[in-house]
């Protein structure tokens, strides 16, 4: 069965896309952690982010960096901060997160309850910068 990020990428499941090319695929995260918190994934189904070839790895860096850029227009932040957990869900993915302070990127504080229309009109202004 493929991963929740797969069926995602598919269009199978709902998401507040912020970008895409032929590869990858970047959407807003449903629990965020900060206002603007994207995930960025491999439109090929790859559990551990090291097990891509090296191509495809610096193409999703790339790709990620290109988004980080964008959301960083989007969002007013000092930095996207960058974190690549990958327990989760058996899908390689990079959170980007708009962080003014250490905090905005730890994982253990709550997570933002955001409406769907919220999320819709943060992921349309990602997405207009990339």
């Amino acid at each position: 069965m493929a991963s929740i990020f797969s069926r995602i990428a598919a269009g199978e499941i709902p998401s507040h896309k912020v970008a895409e090319n032929d590869k990858f695929f970047a959407f807003l995260d449903i629990n965020p952690i900060a206002k603007g918190h994207v995930l960025v994934i491999p439109k090929q189904e790859i559990d551990y982010i090291f097990d891509m070839d090296s191509a495809l790895y610096q193409e999703f860096w790339a790709f990620a960096s290109k988004v980080a850029v964008a959301l960083k227009k989007a969002i007013p932040c000092l930095k996207v901060g960058i974190a690549v957990i990958g327990l989760e869900v058996p899908h390689a993915h990079i959170h980007l997160v708009p962080m003014n302070e250490m905090n905005d990127i730890n994982f253990a504080k709550p997570k933002l309850k955001l409406t769907s229309e919220e999320l819709a009109e943060i992921a349309a202004l990602i997405a207009r910068e990339f």
